[in-house]
């Protein structure tokens, strides 16, 4: 290994310090690296077991990031394309679904200034909502709703 080159952990660190990672994701990220083939199985051991990886850390981060923008479908495709524990990802949908109308509501009107006026706008509307995850019963529930405010 050259002086110069940062260690699989030295990389591994670096990429938490910006946001958190899931295990699945740093060995992606990192597997290019590795020089001996388990090194980087046994950096990622060391590493998490010290607590610097934490996939409930990954969840909550996730959450926090993108719940104020997407609905609970899109959440959830995200947290299963990390890697994370099908408990943990259903455990936070469910919290996520729970607020769903809510949150849809708000990124409705951060969007659009006025309800639809005819069909056409109805649709790009719709579509908007869908587009950020939001399920088909929030999104009618949004759109009927609109108004009323």
């Amino acid at each position: 290994m050259a002086f110069d080159q940062p260690s699989l952990k030295g990389r591994a660190l670096r990429l938490l310090s910006g946001r958190e990672h899931s295990r699945t994701e740093l060995e992606r990220k990192l597997q290019r690296f590795e020089e001996e083939p388990g090194t980087l199985a046994l950096a990622l051991d060391d590493l998490q077991a010290k607590g610097f990886i934490s996939e409930q850390r990954v969840v909550e981060s996730v959450v926090n990031r993108r719940a104020a923008k997407f609905g609970a479908s899109r959440i959830k495709q995200e947290l299963e394309g990390k890697g994370l524990a099908p408990e943990l990802v259903a455990e936070a949908v469910t919290a996520l679904r729970a607020n769903e109308l809510g949150r849809a509501r708000e990124v409705w009107r951060k969007k659009f200034e006025h309800p639809p006026q005819d069909a056409d706008e109805r649709a790009r509307q719709m579509r908007f909502l869908a587009s950020r995850g939001f399920g088909g019963d929030t999104i009618h529930r949004v759109m009927s709703g609109a108004d009323e405010d």
